[in-house]
C-alpha cells in the first residue's frame, strides 16, 4: 500500500488504514481502542471495524455503511458508529472523522480540560475551535447527539468527557492533521507543567506571525528556469526520508517541519510549506539557488532564516526546525535546558540557549549570534527547536539527543533537583572531543 495519504487518488479503505496504523504505531490508540471514518462522494461512510486489531487492521477489514443504511464487509461496523453518522448529518462539510484515546488528550478528558491551543503559534490554525461534549454511554444515540450538538456549532475538535477525543475534517488528511497537532499540544502542556507553568501566545502575538510569515514567504521570486542535476537529486531523497524517520519517531508531525541542506556552495534545499510532513515526497522540495525559488513551488516560510544560517557559517551544512514535546516544554516554560546531564548530550549539543518568540523574523540576529559550528542548536520560545550540523544525519542525530535528554531531564524531576556535570568535567570533555 502507498505509505503517502492522498485523498484524491486513495480509496476510503486505503486511507483508513493508513492513518490507523500511523495512530496506532505512534502509541496514539490501542489494540482495541478508537474508530475513524471516511464519508465518499455517494454518501457512503468507510468505517473501522468492531472487535478487529488496530495493529493489523488491512483494507478488506473496512466496513462500508451505505447511504441507505446496509453495511458491507466481513464485520461489523464500529460500535461508535452513530456518532460518525450523527457528526456527518450535523456538518455535511466535514469528509473524515477520527476518534481515539491519546494519552494526553485523555488527561484533559478527564479532567474535564480543554487544551489551549495557542502553546504554540501554527496549532489554533489547524485545530481550529475546540469544544467540550459531556458523557454518555459510548455507542449510544445520546453520545451521538451530544457531539453532533457540539460540531454543529463548528467546532472541529472535541474533547469527550471521561472519554477521548473526536475531530473532523474536511478530508482524512486535514482530520489527521488536527488529530495530531492537538495531542501534540495538549503533550507539550503536561509535560511543560512538570517543568513549571507553560505561557501561552496572545491572539495578537499569533496574528503577527501569520502575517510575518506571509511577508517572508512572498519577498523571494521565482527562477526562470531550473535543473536537476543527480547530486541534487540524491539530496531530495535524504531530505524526505529523515522527514518520514521523524515523524515515525514523534520529533515532528504532519503541522510542523521544516529541513534544508546545502547543495552547491549557498544554494540549499528545502521542504515546502502547505505539505503535510508524513507524506512528503522528493518532488515536493524546493530548490533554493541565487536566492531564488524554484518555479511553481513556495518553500517552507523560515527559507530566509535557513539562507543567512548557510551564508554565516559555512560549516553547517544541514538545519532541522520542529516540535517534539519534551524539547518543547523546554521552549513553552521559559526553563533553561541543561544538556550537562551525560558527556554524550553537552558534546553533541554544547549549551543550549533560548530566544524569545518572534527571533525566528526580522533580522534573525538573536539566532544568528548564537548559532554556530560548536553551537549547533536554539529553542525558539512557543515555536521550535533549531538543530544544525554538517551532514542530515548529524543534524537529526543531535536532534534525536537533544529530545532524549529534555525527556530525561522532565522524568528526573519527578525524583529530585539534577545534578548537572560540573566545570571541570567539561572541561576534560571540551579538550578530549571539541
Amino acid at each position: 500500500m502507498n505509505s503517502r495519504l492522498d485523498t484524491k487518488l486513495m480509496h476510503p479503505r486505503d486511507q483508513i488504514v493508513l492513518i490507523i496504523s500511523r495512530i496506532y504505531e505512534r502509541g496514539l490508540t490501542t489494540t482495541s481502542g478508537g474508530n475513524i471514518s471516511v464519508l465518499d462522494e455517494n454518501g457512503d461512510v468507510w468505517v473501522t471495524p468492531a472487535g478487529v486489531d488496530k495493529g493489523s487492521l488491512r483494507p478488506a477489514d473496512i466496513i462500508c455503511v451505505t447511504k441507505n443504511g446496509s453495511i458491507i464487509g466481513p464485520h461489523k461496523p464500529s460500535s461508535e458508529y452513530p456518532f460518525h453518522r450523527a457528526i456527518y448529518k450535523a456538518r455535511p462539510d466535514l469528509g473524515a472523522i477520527v476518534h481515539a484515546h491519546p494519552p494526553a488528550l485523555v488527561s484533559f478528558s478527564i479532567v474535564h480540560e480543554v487544551p489551549n491551543p495557542n502553546i504554540v503559534a501554527q496549532a489554533r490554525h489547524v485545530c481550529g475551535s475546540i469544544g467540550y461534549a459531556g458523557y454518555e454511554l459510548p455507542g449510544s444515540e445520546a453520545l451521538g447527539k451530544i457531539i453532533a450538538d457540539a460540531f454543529e456549532g463548528n467546532d472541529n475538535a472535541i474533547i469527550m468527557e471521561n472519554h477521548g477525543i473526536v475531530v473532523g475534517g474536511i478530508n482524512m488528511a486535514d482530520a489527521f492533521q488536527r488529530f495530531e497537532t492537538l495531542e501534540f499540544c495538549a503533550r507539550t502542556i503536561l509535560k511543560g507543567k512538570r517543568l513549571g507553568e507553560p505561557r501561552y501566545l496572545s491572539d495578537h502575538q499569533i496574528e503577527t506571525f501569520e502575517n510575518q510569515r506571509s511577508v517572508r514567504q512572498i519577498d523571494m521570486v521565482e527562477m526562470d528556469s531550473v535543473s536537476y542535476p543527480s547530486d541534487e537529486r540524491e539530496k531530495r531523497t535524504e531530505i524526505c526520508t529523515i522527514i518520514q524517520r521523524a515523524c515515525r519517531q514523534g520529533l515532528m508531525i504532519s503541522s510542523y517541519g521544516t529541513v534544508s541542506r546545502r547543495w552547491r556552495k549557498n544554494d540549499f534545499l528545502i521542504t515546502p510549506t502547505n505539505v503535510q510532513r508524513w507524506d512528503i515526497q522528493p518532488d515536493d522540495i524546493v530548490q533554493v539557488k541565487d536566492e531564488k525559488h524554484e518555479p511553481g513551488k513556495m518553500p517552507s516560510r523560515g527559507v530566509r532564516l535557513h539562507q543567512e544560517i548557510y551564508k554565516r557559517n559555512p560549516g553547517i551544512n544541514s538545519i532541522i526546525i520542529t516540535q517534539s514535546h519534551n524539547l518543547m516544554a523546554f521552549g513553552v516554560t521559559g526553563t533553561a535546558f541543561n544538556v550537562r546531564t551525560i558527556p554524550e548530550s553537552w558534546v553533541f549539543l554544547q549549551d543550549v540557549i533560548s530566544v524569545p518568540f518572534g527571533s525566528q523574523f526580522g533580522d534573525f540576529n538573536d539566532i544568528l549570534n548564537i548559532l554556530s559550528e560548536n553551537r549547533p542548536a536554539v529553542i525558539i520560545e512557543n515555536d521550535a527547536a533549531l538543530i544544525t550540523g554538517d551532514t542530515l544525519l548529524q543534524t537529526f542525530d543531535r536532534l534525536e539527543i537533544a529530545e532524549f535528554s529534555a525527556r530525561s531531564l522532565i522524568m528526573g524531576a519527578s525524583l529530585g533537583r539534577m545534578i548537572p556535570i560540573n566545570d571541570e568535567q567539561v572541561e576534560e570533555l571540551r579538550r578530549k572531543f571539541l
